[in-house]
């Protein structure tokens, strides 16, 4: 009885565990990442910044960051400072619906 009992219980955690890591992963089935990090899709440097679209999840954005060496498909994490709308770069000639001002970046190095 007690083998048995204590088998139940055993399963019922094993079920919960799975159920915390398959939400950890996302409904894709892909990682989360954490608000502050993603993936460089492009980047373009310009007047003491370097703009970075990043995507995060199926999300994509930008950032502003201090001149920076970056590459596509690099894994970046930034320290936010603030965030402007419909922001125009006369630099760039371009507005951005939203651009996330950084103070600093730092590649995430893969385990």
């Amino acid at each position: 009885m007690f083998r048995t009992v204590s088998a139940v219980i055993l399963a019922i955690l094993l079920m919960s565990f799975n159920l915390s890591a398959a939400r950890a992963e996302g409904a894709s089935g892909v990682e989360t990442m954490p608000a502050n990090e993603g993936v460089v899709v492009s980047s373009i440097d310009a007047a003491g910044y370097t703009y970075m679209e990043l995507a995060n999840g199926g999300k994509k954005f930008w950032i502003a960051a201090p001149t920076t060496k970056v590459s596509n498909g690099e894994h970046i994490r930034f320290v936010e400072s603030m965030r402007m709308h419909n922001f125009t770069s006369k630099t760039l000639n371009r507005t951005f619906s939203e651009l996330i001002f950084v103070t600093s970046t730092q590649a995430k190095v893969e385990k």
